[in-house]
């Protein structure tokens, strides 16, 4: 397996956990209308007057997780990361990008360690066709992630970045700044062998 699987395996978990706790919360009554999910990068969402109500979560940073990377057995030319994600916000109309980001808060906070049963499940839900939808191939590879087999959890915790980092981020992004938090997942291992 391309240890991308893992990366892309996550954000996918992650995009899959937010959809599912919108839907759980009935959102859409709540902001008047339907709202997504994507993963893409800030600058390429509609803003303005095409702006719609939308979730938006984007895998911005990665970071050496030293406390797996020193574990032993993992001297094998393995990468121990945390991934940092960027959950921005988006409406058309007056609180409904507030809306959206306090449901999806509430939702990460309910979920914020994936064993790897539930990692397995998850990914077998969203890399398989059901009801004769057609799977896009980037979501049927992740039928192949191994990501369960090879981590004992994810944990999923909020980080809070100060108006300076915030306002650097979103400079580096080049995208209109949008209300958004921040997270990191712990953690994932990429090994040397082209195992995740």
């Amino acid at each position: 397996m391309s240890s991308a699987l893992a990366l892309a395996s996550v954000t996918a978990v992650l995009k899959d956990l937010l959809e599912n706790g919108l839907a759980a919360s009935g959102v859409t009554t709540r902001i008047g209308g339907d709202a997504t999910v994507s993963a893409l990068p800030p600058d390429q969402i509609a803003s303005g007057p095409d702006e719609r109500a939308q979730l938006n979560l984007f895998l911005y940073h990665l970071s050496p997780h030293t406390s797996l990377s020193n574990r032993p057995g993992n001297g094998h030319g393995g990468l121990a990361l945390d991934l940092h994600y960027l959950l921005t916000a988006y409406g058309a109309r007056d609180l409904q990008a507030e809306i959206l980001l306090g449901h999806a808060l509430q939702a990460l906070q309910q979920t914020p360690v994936l064993d790897p049963a539930r990692l397995r499940k998850i990914l077998d839900s969203i890399s398989h066709a059901k009801d004769r939808r057609v799977v896009p191939p980037p979501m049927a590879a992740l039928a192949h992630s191994e990501l369960p087999d090879q981590v004992g959890q994810l944990k999923i915790e909020p980080t809070f970045l100060g108006q300076d980092e915030m306002s650097k981020l979103w400079s580096a992004l080049q995208a209109k700044y949008r209300p958004s938090a921040t997270y990191r997942v712990s953690a994932i291992t990429l090994n040397g062998s082209g195992k995740t």
